[in-house]
């Protein structure tokens, strides 16, 4: 059994397709109208043949429920491995990234939160 496709909430798929693509710098893979929404999935550019990270509407009012409240509660939706936490963070702070942790050590990892402009909290993380 292997992980091939994982999904993330996002209040807003074009927004989140920019954020992810432009400001992230993962790469669209697969975008496919479907009724209102789209099939959207980007990818690592390091690993496009890997997981491919849906980029899931909000059409369900309870997803909504959930979203906000990990939101505000802080807790990431979800965890992106980065080589260099502390260069990371300082790319994506010069691009207007908004973080609410900036790279902190946690025993044997670094890890840091920001906010994805899609109703997410994201966290990066290095192991050390």
């Amino acid at each position: 059994m292997k992980i091939r496709l994982t999904s993330l909430l996002v209040d807003n798929q074009e927004k989140a397709l920019q954020f992810y693509t432009t400001v992230l710098g993962f790469e669209k893979k697969i975008d496919m109208p479907m009724g209102e929404h789209r099939w959207l999935t980007v990818v690592s550019k390091e690993e496009p043949d890997t997981v491919e990270l849906v980029l899931e509407p909000i059409a369900f009012e309870p997803a909504k429920v959930y979203q906000q409240a990990l939101l505000a509660a802080g807790i990431p939706a979800t965890a992106f491995y980065v080589e260099d936490i502390v260069a990371e963070a300082a790319r994506l702070e010069a691009a207007g990234v908004e973080f609410s942790m900036m790279p902190t050590q946690m025993g044997t990892v670094k890890i840091a939160v920001f906010k994805d402009t899609c109703g997410n909290n994201i966290q990066i993380y290095q192991v050390l």
